[in-house]
């Protein structure tokens, strides 16, 4: 179980460090739909909000992605956010499915999260996928996604 306290380095930088994975799968985001709802309001605001999303992957991870996100806004525009999102599609050649944890945050218009293979949850093809990457994605643009990962004997 993965826990994280801090948001400020997810904003700061993206998991530029090494890792043990040994191959990195490169993709781009492109969203389909964002349906988003206010949760909890304060003098008109949202403070949390619930979104759904579907998203194409398109590289060296192909498939379709569910995300379920929930989303902190600050006074000063910016956003934090916790999601899973269930991915069916390929990784390495391999087919199946698995999800996706993410950790992120929206600044200045750019979303940018940190994410996790969620232990156990390949299926398929995709058993015993383990990673972890993160992305950037410009106002209006398609996100670049970077998974580093392998596969564990099952």
């Amino acid at each position: 179980m993965a826990i994280y306290f801090s948001m400020g380095y997810i904003c700061s930088d993206h998991a530029n460090g090494t890792t043990a994975m040994n191959k990195r799968a490169l993709s781009t985001l492109e969203l389909d739909a964002w349906l988003e709802q206010a949760c909890h309001e304060i003098d008109g605001q949202p403070v949390l909000a619930r979104a759904s999303a579907t998203q194409q992957f398109r590289g060296d991870i192909e498939g379709t992605g569910q995300l379920e996100v929930l989303l902190t806004y600050h006074p000063d525009g910016s956003a934090s956010s916790v999601g899973l999102e269930r991915v069916v599609g390929r990784v390495g050649g391999r087919a199946g499915t698995f999800v996706l944890e993410h950790t992120g945050c929206v600044e200045d218009g750019v979303a940018k999260a940190q994410l996790a293979v969620v232990p156990g949850s390949g299926t398929h093809d995709l058993g015993g996928l383990r990673g972890r990457g993160w992305f950037v994605r410009p106002r209006g643009r398609a996100a670049s996604l970077t998974l580093e990962y392998e596969f564990l004997e099952q």
